[in-house]
């Protein structure tokens, strides 16, 4: 495709058709607002220009465009006015109200066991910002959570831009190389390396600016589908550094694997690194990496949480489930397993560690 030099271009107009294009300019002036910016020709106009709340429309008599549909997008959704009927101006265009920000919907829960494994599903898409994905949770559970394996193979300064998500929680665990990120309120950009994790709050602005060859990172958040919103106007590092702000409910937390301390798990033979998660989402999700600290013993189990999802970082396990299901686990292979399905975990190699996401963070484990 050609090269477009946009330097010399004054704007962007939306062509709709006009028959009556008197109607129609009383109606998008006086009903919904609009002004006149120019009207052609003055005996017996054909074509008028409008503008208003950002968008620039020109009414065409002559024009065999569709009418097309417009959408207002309300900041205050109580105040929000719908007409009772469907809003239609006299030359089609369908009109529509919107509040700016749809309050989450958590889709039912459907439980499924599912085993991602490197060898097998290894495959990538492309997503946002040019980086590379893969699906580590098909079907998200109804639509309650998503898990992605993420990677950019070639380092380098990364085509981001400020943005932010409408979410109840999201977490990024760096698997390998480091990348460089900055956060709203956070203070300068800084480094996350391997072994590291944050908690990315809602509607936290934030940007990634750089990252290693090789990097990779494991995603998870809840729900499946939530909005990304860009924040053109926000320029990163904000001057104020305010690491205890609110955002949704929940504090920016940054877990700095050099810095952690490995405590007992909740099963003995096993320690854990806590990443602070847990008490940043009052017990929301927990997120802690996993590690055998003597012989561990073959573990027997089932819980009855919405979401137990395990990693594999390094080393290799055995996984066989009560229905039959037998799976060598290694490095890059995961699990999301349902409550109350029994399952066996065993043959844990010396080097072993892993991943386990948890939400709610309160559940109960039995060993069967």
């Amino acid at each position: 495709m050609k090269h477009i030099d946009t330097k010399t271009i004054e704007g962007a107009e939306i062509v709709l058709p006009c028959a009556d294009i008197k109607d129609t300019l009383d109606f998008f002036t006086g009903v919904l607002g609009f002004r006149i910016d120019m009207i052609y020709p003055a005996d017996a106009p054909r074509i008028a220009v409008i503008s208003g709340f950002g968008t620039r429309l020109r009414l065409d008599r002559d024009s065999d465009a569709p009418p097309g549909s417009l959408v207002f997008v309300c900041r205050d959704e109580e105040r929000l006015v719908t007409p009772a009927s469907p809003l239609v101006a006299p030359n089609g265009t369908e009109i529509e109200f919107r509040p700016a920000t749809t309050s989450l919907e958590l889709a039912p829960l459907a439980p499924s066991l599912i085993v991602r494994q490197m060898s097998h599903d290894g495959e990538w898409g492309t997503g946002r910002a040019g980086m590379q994905y893969r699906d580590l949770i098909p079907g998200r559970l109804g639509g309650r959570y998503i898990a992605s394996h993420i990677r950019i193979p070639t380092g380098g300064p990364v085509p981001d831009y400020v943005h932010h998500h409408h979410i109840l929680f999201q977490m990024i665990y760096c698997y390998k190389g480091w990348v460089r990120l900055v956060y709203e309120d956070q203070g300068p950009s800084f480094l996350m390396e391997a072994g590291d994790c944050v908690l990315q709050p809602p509607h936290i602005r934030h940007r990634v600016l750089e990252c290693s060859d090789g990097f990779e990172v494991v995603e998870i958040g809840c729900p499946a589908e939530h909005a990304t919103l860009v924040d053109h106007d926000m320029e990163l590092p904000t001057s104020a550094r305010k690491p205890d702000r609110d955002f949704g409910g929940q504090p920016f937390n940054f877990h700095k694997c050099a810095d952690a301390e490995w405590i007992p798990w909740r099963i003995d033979g096993f320690e854990m690194r806590d990443t602070g998660i847990a008490a940043a989402t009052d017990n929301l999700v927990a997120v802690v990496v996993v590690r055998p600290s003597a012989k561990a013993a073959t573990i027997r189990s089932r819980h009855d949480t919405e979401l137990l999802f395990n990693f594999v970082l390094q080393g290799s396990m055995t996984l066989d489930c009560e229905n039959g299901g037998h799976w060598n686990l290694v490095a890059g292979d995961s699990l999301t397993m349902p409550a109350e399905s029994k399952y066996v975990l065993s043959d844990f190699s010396d080097d072993l560690e892993f991943l386990e996401i948890v939400s709610p963070a309160k559940f109960n484990t039995t060993l069967v």
